[in-house]
């Protein structure tokens, strides 16, 4: 198990290694580095992929004091300079989305590319809001029990074989740990305004079941990057490169490969 001290965490990272480009993703809200595995297996052999649990998920030790999506992607740097690398093709899924717009925006020369899964760059609706804001009173409240919690994994995996599988982790957390994520995701800024100052390469994949991001935010982000062809559209729906991952590879390997040195 690998730990970096970063800003005051301690973040558990995973890293395969190898001469390959560097490809670094984080994942989306309530999840943890575990969600890549598939987008792991089928890139490890040309790439070095390094995974990681952000603030307040997975086995990172969180220092359960306030943050924002700009102390996330100041993690990111942090983590990619513990590692020696100065330049990454950087993504992740949903919040690992935010944050990696954010790492774009603050430290453009050492993001080669970006990979965006069903992840957006403005904010939600105020009826998704209110929404989000009362599912996390309630987790804080009594805990993910199961009406919650498998309400929470169908609009986040809806998969049968995978729901199981989180809720188990959520439950099995001190549901304390929710506070301080919930407040980031939940009062993070609109960094749509600035889509068009981040110009290397970006892949925009969406789930076209994703109930939690919509592909409207979806393709808005897509048509503001500079870098970006449009939304890959793929089944699944908003973990969708955990449920339907070979469509997700698919892109990603074509993405990658055509890269510019």
């Amino acid at each position: 198990m690998a730990f970096a001290p970063i800003n005051g965490q301690n973040i558990y990272y995973e890293d395969t290694g190898g001469d390959g480009p560097v490809v670094v993703l984080g994942h989306g809200f309530l999840m943890d580095h575990e969600m890549f595995v598939h987008q792991v297996a089928a890139l490890r052999d040309q790439y070095r992929v390094i995974t990681w649990d952000e603030r307040g998920f997975g086995l990172t030790e969180f220092d359960g004091q306030p943050f924002t999506y700009w102390d996330s992607a100041a993690d990111c740097l942090g983590l990619m300079t513990h590692l020696g690398v100065d330049r990454a093709v950087v993504g992740g899924m949903s919040q690992g989305g935010y944050l990696s717009l954010r790492v774009a925006l603050s430290a453009p020369e050492r993001v080669r590319a970006l990979i965006l899964l069903d992840s957006g760059a403005a904010l939600d609706h105020p009826d998704t809001l209110a929404a989000n804001q009362g599912m996390v009173d309630l987790w804080l409240a009594v805990g993910p029990v199961d009406d919650l919690a498998n309400a929470v994994a169908t609009i986040i995996i809806d998969d049968p074989a995978e729901n199981p599988k989180w809720i188990a982790k959520w439950q099995a957390r001190p549901k304390e740990l929710m506070a301080e994520p919930a407040r980031c995701l939940l009062t993070r800024d609109d960094v749509s305004p600035r889509l068009g100052e981040i110009t290397c390469p970006a892949l925009v994949v969406h789930g076209t079941e994703d109930t939690a991001i919509t592909m409207e935010h979806a393709e808005a982000m897509a048509a503001a990057l500079v870098g970006c062809g449009g939304v890959v559209k793929v089944g699944g729906a908003h973990a969708a490169n955990l449920t339907n991952p070979e469509p997700v590879n698919a892109a990603i390997l074509e993405f990658l490969a055509d890269l510019p040195a």
